[in-house]
């Protein structure tokens, strides 16, 4: 099992930063991706940016330029450096794990609890 702990969220003012933290803790295990979604209310869940264990990236289109996903390894944790926020990434972010277990050819996700950034305009 891993387990997830996110934390970073809050209120900001339009055109202000955040800075999201996703820690992940267990046994046996190494991490394949670690990824950032968001679900505004009424909305699906929508994949923010998402980064590999090799350091490659992927980001929304109405997050790029302004979103930086990075990872610690030795940490074991992932971070969102969020940037001249609009009020329209006011959501819940979560935090997903891809991880694989030693001596398995499986893969299983993980998401954090979620923390909420709103911001104001």
């Amino acid at each position: 099992q891993v387990q997830l702990v996110e934390s970073g969220g809050g209120l900001v003012q339009a055109g202000g930063s955040l800075r999201l933290s996703c820690a992940a803790s267990g046994s046996m295990f190494s991490i394949n991706v670690m990824a950032w979604y968001r679900q505004a209310p009424g909305n699906e869940r929508v994949l923010v940016a998402a980064i590999t264990s090799g350091g490659s990236t992927n980001y929304a289109d109405s997050v790029k330029g302004r979103f930086t996903i990075s990872r610690d390894n030795a940490k074991n944790t992932a971070y969102l450096q969020m940037n001249t926020l609009k009020p329209e990434d006011t959501a819940v972010y979560y935090c997903k794990v891809t991880a694989t277990y030693s001596g398995s050819v499986y893969s299983y996700n993980y998401w954090g609890q979620g923390t909420q950034v709103t911001v104001s305009s």
